[in-house]
């Protein structure tokens, strides 16, 4: 592979005022990503009760499960941001990659100190999209479970449906007969349907004290029987432990429940990060030969003007070296081969909008990926497939859906970071969500719409003007008309929008964008090899 000569001025003006930009973008980030771990106004006296409880701060509990000194990789830190009065940073729960013993694991831990762990409608779905991914991923689970349950008033968005709480039952009872470790530790409530986390895990540990497991709570037992019974006596870690047999472990203190938790984990025969079955092709991982915090100049601070993806792609992958394949043509396009951390990749990256040779580019390269067993990385800042009459009888339609479809049948791994803008349909010729990748990070800069906020208020507000044939209609009308487009699409386009809804699996500081897919390329190197797909490449 040849090393990349970057073109980027860093003494230039417009390096310098892009930088200055993206440190407002950062700044940002990490101003919310403290909201969303540190709590918010109000949510102090939450988290001084719980100390005074003696319990252990969520993230303070991974910490003292996962191997000391190991990366935890924290998933949708900001879901719920926007949301809900903003009363509930990271919706209530906490999910990420651990390494226990040297082996990851998928953690699902609530966080108590948010609305007393109970689970929202954005809450059961970041718990689902967590098991999602330690399927894709061959991952155990551990449970750390504090909740009160349901959050009952919004009871028809988390009970009945496909991806409601019942989802996660079905996923957590499916992973556990292939064979992935389903473990809980019980710190909390489990109450109603959360009583079936622990029930449906392979081993569970109660904390005397804190622990409690019932379908039905006091509150319950007292308005159908009329029985006053104490929450221990009901549902408590020794009557579990010593009698119904609901719970396998007694712990007196949290400390106690991860030490046993750990001893577990030593015998659940997971495969280490380290053992790698050889079917990705890897080899001694280099740093960029250019650095990472050059991105924040390269970015351009405003998003209607392009930056090259090559000098992206410079400073994400091992000695800034890249194979680059059919470099003189379908040039909105830019594929070609590289490592990440060791690993061999294949990389798809937007220059723009996606021409037709493009898109017949994209195809053949990633056919060639599937055929070679090589994992694929999606670099996504579009404005989409372009459209016009020479393109439309240049059959842009169907040299996208070659691109669609492709991508849909993929079987390597599939990793996607949203490094601009994602839009229409080359979201989905890029693959986007609705496309399974198996992360999919994003970028403070990025926006994911079906159109721009610009296009979006010219095209919208001239539909509704041609349906008002006849009618008068003042400029100021108009005028109104426009700005409530704009305002709309700006607003849901936001990256904070998106990720607050778990369109992605977490906002990114770029210069970690190395060191995160990293792992995720290192979770695929420890699995056995997916089925192929048919391994035909079609010459496009």
């Amino acid at each position: 592979m040849i090393p990349i000569t970057s073109h980027v001025d860093r003494s230039s003006a417009a390096f310098r005022d892009n930088a200055a930009a993206y440190a407002e973008l950062t700044a940002t980030l990490r101003e919310r990503m403290t909201w969303a771990i540190g709590g918010g106004p109000g949510r102090e006296r939450s988290i001084e009760r719980h100390l005074d409880r003696g319990k252990v701060l969520v993230r303070d509990r991974i910490a003292m499960v996962t191997d000391h000194d190991t990366p935890f990789l924290e998933l949708s830190t900001l879901s719920g941001f926007g949301q809900y009065d903003d009363a509930a940073p990271g919706a209530g729960i906490v999910t990420g990659i651990g390494v226990v013993h040297g082996a990851p694991y998928m953690f699902i831990a609530n966080d108590a100190t948010v609305k007393g762990g109970s689970l929202l409608p954005v809450s059961i779905k970041k718990h689902v999209r967590a098991q999602e991914i330690a399927d894709q991923n061959d991952l155990g689970v551990i449970y750390l479970v504090d909740s009160g349950g349901a959050f009952l008033p919004l009871q028809d968005e988390i009970f009945p449906d496909k991806d409601h709480f019942g989802g996660s039952f079905y996923r957590q009872a499916r992973l556990s007969a292939r064979g992935l470790p389903q473990l809980s530790v019980v710190l909390g409530g489990c109450t109603a349907g959360g009583a079936y986390v622990p029930a449906l895990s392979d081993e569970v540990i109660m904390v005397e004290g804190i622990g409690r497991i019932f379908l039905g709570g006091p509150p319950i037992v007292k308005a159908a029987l009329g029985e006053v019974i104490d929450p221990d006596e009901l549902g408590g870690a020794l009557l579990h432990t010593h009698v119904s047999g609901v719970s396998d472990y007694l712990a007196d203190t949290e400390a106690e429940a991860y030490g046993r938790l750990r001893e577990i984990c030593e015998t659940t025969n997971q495969r280490r990060l380290d053992e790698r079955t050889g079917w990705i092709d890897s080899i001694e991982p280099e740093p960029p030969a250019h650095p990472a915090e050059d991105i924040y100049g390269i970015i351009s601070a405003d998003s209607r003007i392009p930056f090259d993806a090559t000098e992206i792609i410079a400073r994400i992958v091992d000695g800034s070296r890249f194979a680059a394949f059919k470099p003189e043509w379908g040039t909105s396009i830019i594929c070609g081969f590289a490592r990440i951390w060791g690993h061999l990749v294949g990389v798809v990256a937007n220059n723009g909008i996606i021409f037709s040779d493009a898109a017949l580019k994209a195809t053949h390269f990633i056919e060639l990926c599937e055929q070679r067993r090589i994992p694929l990385l999606f670099l996504q800042n579009t404005s989409g497939y372009m459209v016009g009459r020479d393109s439309e009888a240049a059959g842009i339609a169907k040299h996208g859906a070659k691109m669609v479809a492709a991508v849909a049948n993929a079987t390597v791994p599939r990793y996607t970071v949203l490094i601009g803008g994602s839009y229409g349909a080359g979201n989905y010729g890029m693959c986007g969500r609705g496309f399974n990748p198996r992360f999919l990070f994003a970028w403070p800069n990025s926006r994911i719409a079906t159109m721009a906020a610009d296009t979006a208020e010219t095209v919208l507000v001239d539909i509704r003007l041609a349906g008002m044939k006849g009618s008068d209609t003042t400029e100021d009308e108009v005028g109104a008309m426009r700005a409530e487009v704009r305002s709309q699409y700006e607003e849901q386009s936001d990256p904070y929008y998106a990720t607050s809804r778990l369109w992605d699996d977490g906002l990114i500081d770029p210069i970690h964008t190395r060191d995160t897919l990293g792992l995720c390329l290192a979770l695929a190197a420890r699995q056995d090899e997916p089925a192929p797909g048919s391994g035909l490449v079609y010459r496009m």
